[in-house]
């Protein structure tokens, strides 16, 4: 044995032992849960979920998504970077928050911003781990599993 793969085996029992998965998983989700609902508060006016006049003018001549109607898709823009991100960040139902977010990624990617393709693979590499793992034992999915599974 190497000292390369001693040193992978004992990093991946210290892992293992102190959960440094479940905490990565946790920097991951508050990181890209961040970046999400702090650009999902920059669409609104007054209220919680209202678009600004400025966010509804973005969307009809910046953005203009293909087959959404500016209004809708400011909407909807709204409340995927309000409710995915919370989800997210809290691990209730991480995975679908992870799949809703990568689809706004690589929408933003495709259609509004197409040169800022490192800033969008960074968040959709982020996202991947939650993906496969899910949101890990620091998360509100994780005791919810626990009492289904028990049961």
């Amino acid at each position: 044995m190497s000292a390369t793969q001693k040193i992978q085996g004992l990093f991946d029992r210290l892992g293992y032992v102190f959960g440094i998965q479940d905490y990565v998983l946790l920097f991951l989700r508050a990181w890209v849960a961040k970046i999400f609902y702090l650009s999902g508060r920059t669409k609104v006016s007054d209220g919680f979920l209202t678009p600004s006049d400025t966010t509804i003018f973005l969307f009809e001549e910046e953005y203009a998504l293909p087959f959404l109607d500016p209004t809708l898709a400011a909407h909807m823009a709204l409340n995927a970077e309000t409710f995915l991100p919370l989800m997210l960040l809290f691990g209730l139902g991480s995975r679908v928050a992870a799949l809703g977010l990568v689809g706004m990624a690589l929408t933003i990617q495709t259609f509004v911003y197409p040169a800022s393709f490192a800033e969008h693979a960074t968040w959709v590499a982020a996202l991947l781990p939650i993906i496969m793992l899910g949101a890990g034992k620091v998360s509100l999915d994780h005791p919810l599993r626990m009492k289904i599974t028990s049961t």
